[in-house]
């Protein structure tokens, strides 16, 4: 399978899963991509095939790589000066006899020093990004902001989605190197004052800005291992990246309550400071000059013209959008009645907003979120199925810790650890899906069980009480977080599949935003259930003359609940437990949702050559 450089000019027909042909086949027209009338499979050979899956799962999550780059790898048939990707018949007749063939323009050494702290800072990225989601409790009681809790990982997700597109961007404009560089810094400065905020306005502004610092590195960490890798040897090293992916989230929830009951929430994130500090250090002494298409340098911009190449007013639009959505969903009825009129304008602005976002990305020639890709199947029901995903997944684990703390009255730190359940049966089919659609050459069984699980994971949480045995509340919880590694890896591979070699970057980046939008929505609706049925459930069990005191007390700090006395405990606990499964019952519509979205769709079944 030979991809010339004019393929990488003009959409093709080929597809990077399916070489020379596909099912179905997807041509370009005003509406998006349509099905083609042809359904009847082509046979592709396998080795070529198994060398496309490696390629598809190595896409970078972050901006478009120019054509042309990276540059040609003399000897091995990848990529040729004018912009060819590979031949893989001749790549792979030619075995590699020593590691430095995976490498570009590096020795295995330089390498490892180089991936070795991308690997690190996947790490921290992600422990600080699950951190959240065991000690957001002893964060909001200490402040008495119990009902702003949403916002702490709201503030956070935000900032990672919205960005994303625009750092991606920057990167191929300005080089790698600088915007890396820079991001580590404002990652490292937002930690340190996440550990000092005085005031639960600071500490969600730090976390905002995080999100921020942590959405970059982890984004460009995976477009600069693209930028280092052949690409058909990239698959090899995805599986280092994914393993620390887990590693760092399992360990953020698991040990942020251990880290806040034994040397407090501010410590936790204090602890990262000197790990970071190191990363930037390797990072500065190690990160090449001149990685990525460094469009400003390249083609003589200036920074103006530079600045024109980026979708500025299109992510600004969506920033701007996106939070006034979400402080419409958070503060009415919850903190303001819905009445209120910041809660309708926010809710108005978020209207007009989107009309003039969507104007706008009509027009952009590189829009932070092209429209076409909304407009036909399966690409749109794969996109839009990840947002809705995403709303399930963080419906239910944002609220666990929440029902062990404040139904079971456990420890934050014994909170986090019953969440290793979920977080193993996400490493466990995570790294499996591949091996099943590699062997099976079928991408939607995983998806459709994927999605499966994740309504299984909404049923099975609503079911949580507080007579239920620790073990069983553990595997209550595990579905979900199984949904999650079935189905996320497979959408990536089906999008890419439905997609010409051209659009691979710009679909990845456009599911992955939709996938942390869903994210943001997830925790933002989640709590809104959950305050709302809080305060109802809470109004209706709650007795004696100092009624609306407890209820105010409970709803800003759970410590709280361990203080009442054992009648109006028990009180409080059970609506606790009430609004909890509201709030899981919840998931199951955008559950609903995503089957509806993926069951009808049609995907090609890859097969093997005799």
């Amino acid at each position: 399978m030979t991809v010339a450089a004019k393929d990488l000019d003009s959409p093709s027909e080929s597809t990077p899963l399916l070489g020379g042909g596909s099912l179905p086949v997807y041509h370009e027209n005003t509406n998006g991509l349509g099905l083609d009338d042809s359904l009847q499979p082509r046979e592709v050979d396998e080795e070529s095939l198994d060398l496309d899956i490696a390629k598809a799962q190595s896409i970078p999550h972050g901006g478009e790589i120019e054509p042309g780059f990276p540059p040609a790898h003399h000897g091995n048939g990848v990529a040729s000066d004018s912009g060819s990707l590979l031949s893989a018949d001749e790549s792979l007749s030619k075995k590699p006899s020593k590691q430095s063939d995976h490498f570009i323009n590096m020795t295995p050494a330089q390498f490892w020093v180089i991936f070795g702290g991308v690997l690190f800072s996947y790490l921290i990225a992600f422990f600080d990004s699950t951190l959240m989601g065991s000690i957001h409790p002893v964060i909001t009681s200490h402040f008495n902001a119990a009902n702003s809790a949403s916002w702490l990982s709201t503030a956070f997700l935000l900032t990672c989605t919205a960005f994303q597109p625009i750092i991606g961007r920057l990167s191929d404009t300005f080089g790698r190197r600088p915007v890396y560089l820079t991001t580590i810094v404002i990652f490292f400065i937002t930690t340190a004052w996440c550990a000092l905020a005085q005031s639960i306005g600071s500490f969600i502004a730090a976390r905002a800005f995080c999100g921020l610092g942590a959405g970059a590195v982890t984004s460009l960490g995976m477009i600069i291992s693209s930028d280092l890798i052949w690409v058909e040897y990239r698959g090899i090293y995805q599986s280092y990246i994914n393993f620390c992916y887990g590693i760092g989230g399992s360990l953020g929830l698991a040990c942020g309550g251990l880290l806040a009951d034994s040397i407090g929430w501010r410590a936790a994130f204090g602890i990262q400071l000197p790990f970071i500090f190191v990363y930037l250090i390797v990072a500065y002494f190690t990160t090449p000059t001149s990685l990525g298409p460094e469009l400003a340098k390249n083609e003589g911009y200036t920074l103006r013209q530079a600045l024109k190449t980026i979708d500025i007013k299109g992510s600004a639009l969506l920033v701007v959008g996106v939070t006034a959505l979400m402080l419409g969903i958070n503060l009415g009825g919850n903190v303001l009645s819905w009445s209120h009129p910041l809660v309708i304008s926010s809710l108005v602005a978020f209207c007009v907003i989107a009309v003039l976002f969507v104007k706008v990305e009509a027009a952009a020639s590189r829009p932070a979120m092209p429209l076409p890709l909304l407009c036909s199947a399966p690409r749109a029901n794969l996109i839009i199925s990840n947002f809705f995903g995403g709303i399930t997944i963080n419906t239910i684990l944002f609220n666990v810790p929440l029902f062990f703390q404040a139904v079971k009255l456990e420890s934050p730190s014994i909170a986090g650890l019953r969440l290793l359940s979920s977080s193993l049966g996400l490493m466990v089919t995570s790294v499996t899906t591949g091996f099943l659609v590699t062997w099976s050459r079928r991408l939607k069984p995983t998806l459709v069980l994927g999605f499966i699980c994740l309504l299984c994971g909404g049923i099975s949480t609503s079911m949580l009480a507080r007579e239920t045995p620790t073990w069983l509340a553990m595997i209550l919880i595990a579905p979900s977080g199984c949904g999650q590694g079935f189905a996320f890896p497979t959408t990536m591979l089906s999008v890419l599949a439905a997609s010409a070699q051209s659009e691979q970057a710009v679909v990845t980046t456009t599911l992955g935003l939709f996938r942390n939008l869903g994210s943001v929505m997830g925790v933002a609706i989640s709590s809104w259930v959950l305050q709302n049925a809080l305060y109802f459930y809470l109004n209706g069990s709650v007795t004696g003359p100092n009624k609306a005191d407890i209820i105010q007390q409970v709803r800003q700090s759970i410590s709280a609940i361990s203080q009442l006395d054992p009648l109006h405990k028990a009180q409080v606990v059970r609506a606790y437990e009430l609004a909890l499964r509201a709030t899981f019952l919840s998931s199951i519509i955008s559950a609903v949702v995503v089957l509806i979205l993926a069951v009808p769709i049609k995907l090609p079944r890859l097969r093997r050559k005799n």
